[in-house]
Order: structure tokens, then sequence, then C-alpha cells
């Protein structure tokens, strides 16, 4: 059967819910939590494999950085047949209380990013469907996972030469964080009828510089790396909880 362009999957996987992770090498993170797992392609910043959870099989798919990759990878899951997507990715908190590794769940998103705008008028909100947010709350609550639920900010750089007065911004509107996909996410998810919803795992305190503080990520940060192993636990156990719905 004929590949997508970008994420080079076809239909015939019959998967029908996915994880979609930022970074690549976050794939390995996850597959920890399957059975039965497959590396399955590796096309610029779509790494593929598949696994099973609790006998619900299960794609996981990067997407990059950036609403535009990830827009193209949840056309091109669609396309093969993913009816539910969860994301687990990273973002800064706009909020004192939102500690490093606290969970981020978004009940909305700002759409101040390029991608969703091109696919529709900005007055369309950016929410997730509303039975899986609710799933994902109840598996934090369910494992004891420390999270926020509220409003995130989806944006496009990092290198503005106005972070902070954006950062002061959208914080006094009791935004909760900022990430860079999940505007994108729920707009296009919402536009071809897919569950979809987000989970992220803050990774910059209120107030601190990003490129440090990912620096301090990426060096395997205590905090931050047991935020990204609740984040993958509670998607699992969300999509999981409501997979008749979706025919997983």
């Amino acid at each position: 059967m004929e590949l997508q362009a970008h994420i080079r999957l076809s239909p015939d996987l019959g998967i029908r819910a996915a994880l979609l992770p930022g970074d690549p090498a976050r794939l390995d993170r996850v597959a920890k939590r399957l059975t039965n797992v497959r590396e399955l392609a590796y096309n610029r910043e779509y790494r593929s494999i598949s696994g099973e959870y609790r006998g619900m099989g299960v794609l996981v798919v990067s997407t990059g950085i950036g609403g535009a990759s990830a827009a193209i990878a949840v056309e091109e899951l669609h396309n093969i047949g993913v009816r539910a997507m969860v994301r687990i990715g990273s973002c800064g908190a706009l909020q004192k209380e939102v500690a490093l590794g606290d969970l981020v769940i978004p009940t909305g998103a700002v759409r101040e990013d390029g991608a969703s705008n091109m696919y529709i008028d900005p007055r369309y909100p950016a929410v997730p469907n509303a039975e899986l947010l609710t799933a994902l709350i109840a598996a934090a609550e369910e494992i004891g996972a420390p999270y926020h639920a509220g409003i995130a900010r989806s944006h496009d750089s990092f290198y503005t030469d106005n972070e902070d007065a954006l950062h002061n911004k959208w914080a006094s509107a009791n935004v909760l964080g900022s990430d860079m996909e999940t505007a994108a996410l729920f707009t296009v998810a919402s536009l071809r009828g897919i569950m979809a919803g987000s989970v992220l795992n803050n990774v910059v305190s209120c107030g601190e510089s990003t490129t440090e503080s990912i620096g301090g990520y990426v060096d395997g940060e205590a905090l931050s790396m047991k935020g990204e192993e609740n984040e993958i636990i509670v998607a699992l156990k969300a999509l999981h909880s409501i997979r008749g719905r979706f025919g997983g």
C-alpha cells in the first residue's frame, strides 16, 4: 500500500492510537512501556515505532519542532487510520506553581503559531477532545503525578526580541505554560474529527532561561526526567481507558 510522504507509513498497520513526542529520542523511553515493539520508519524528523500497551496497538511518531511538522504528522496519521492521538511533549512554565517535572494538561491552547492559522480563522478554538482530556486527568490522578490543567500557549520561536514581554503577557492571562505544537494538534484534529489530547512535561521553571533549562533537561535533570516518565504513563493509560471509542 502507498506510503505517506513524510511519515512513510501505510494504512495496513491497522493501528488507531498514537503518541506524538517531539523528540525522536523519546521513542526509546516510550518503547520501555510497550510490548512487541517494532521500529518502522525514520524520515526527516519523523521516527516511528509500533507496539502494544495492555493489548492495545500503539504507534509512536516523533513530530520534530513546531506546529508545521506536527500538523503534517497529524494529517498523515489520519490518512492511515489513526483516530486518537496524544502529544507527549515539553513546555516552559508561565506560572510559579508549575514546578520542574510537573505535568501541564492543556484544556485549550493559545494559537500563537503559524500552522493552525493557515487552516482556519483564528477565532476557531484549539481545544482537546473532552473525553480524552478527562481520561488524561484521571490517569494523572491515578498515578499521583503532579499536574495542572488549564490553558497552554503554542508559539513559533524561542529567540524573538521581546520574549520577556510575551511571557509576561500570557502569564498575566493565567496561561500555564508554553510549547510549540499543541495548538496545531488540537486545531487539525478538530477539523479532521480526531480525538486529540496533550500532556506536557515542564522543563523550564517560570522566569528561567529556556536554553539553559533545556540544556539541563538533555543532560538528564532528575525532576524533568520523572515528568517525562509520568507523561508517557498518563498518555498510555488515558488512551487505553477510552479505546472502545476509537476502535483501539
